[in-house]
């Protein structure tokens, strides 16, 4: 039997850990890193730091090439493929490096819950007749880094929040009734299909993080300087972890 643990580990701060996730990662019996290519070595890193910090024991931490996602497919056809074919590196991995079964890490950016894929790749697992429980340990999310960096309550009084994608906010436009727009996954600027004077931005990048970024103030007039400070974060590092909330203040 494989009990596997997906722990949050918030945005890159160790600091972001809590109790059970640190009891997490020392109760296992093998943790996974994905590596995601050179260009993206420091999230890897970034792990490995958390692990040289909290762990209090020896545990095997063994690393695995994540696969690339078509980008010549229609989107969701695409992501199944490539969580199919992530799930048969984590089934590899373990078979490889804990045949006998027993705890297995892996530790998830933010929350396992909100805009991951761990919990889907999991259940494809389990669906093939692996034998395995899967455990959530909750972590910080992003959007709670970003809105305590900005000082800022998440909702207006009693007001709705609506989290989204880049690629949805990009292929939709604004949401209709939404007052607060939360965007998550965005490859940059999809907040650009916004006209007019009256959206507000809180844009953050790296958050909690010794890099962290942090820009708001009027959409229209902030949209640029955004576009161009995360260009130049991403070619500086890599790679680079971003969300926004904007707010719509009044009826066009």
């Amino acid at each position: 039997m494989i009990d596997l643990h997906l722990i949050g580990i918030g945005t890159g701060n160790p600091d972001h850990l809590t109790r059970a996730a640190i009891r997490a990662l020392n109760s296992a019996d093998l943790l996974l890193v994905p590596h995601k290519g050179d260009d993206k070595a420091d999230l890897a890193d970034l792990r490995h730091m958390i692990c040289a910090q909290v762990l209090e024991r020896d545990v095997p931490i063994v690393g695995f090439d994540l696969p690339r996602r078509a980008a010549d497919r229609p989107y969701l056809d695409a992501v199944n493929d490539w969580h199919d074919a992530i799930a048969e590196c984590w089934r590899a991995t373990i078979a490889a490096h804990l045949p006998q079964g027993g705890h297995v890490g892996l530790m998830v950016w933010g929350d396992p819950s909100l805009y991951d894929s761990s919990l889907r790749i999991a259940a494809r697992l389990q669906a093939a007749g692996l034998p395995m429980r899967t455990h959530v340990v909750p972590g910080i999310t992003s959007l709670q880094v970003l809105t305590a960096a900005h000082g800022i309550a998440l909702n207006r009084l009693a007001g709705p929040v609506t989290i989204t994608t880049g690629r949805r906010l990009r292929d939709a436009g604004w949401p209709a009734g939404a007052e607060r727009v939360a965007v998550m996954l965005d490859k940059g600027g999809a907040f650009e299909v916004l006209e007019g004077e009256e959206y507000f931005i809180w844009w953050g990048a790296y958050l909690g993080m010794a890099e962290q970024i942090l820009i708001s103030g009027p959409l229209h007039e902030m949209a640029g300087e955004i576009v161009a400070r995360r260009a130049k974060a991403r070619a500086a590092h890599g790679w680079i972890m971003d969300i926004y909330l904007i707010e719509r203040r009044c009826a066009p």
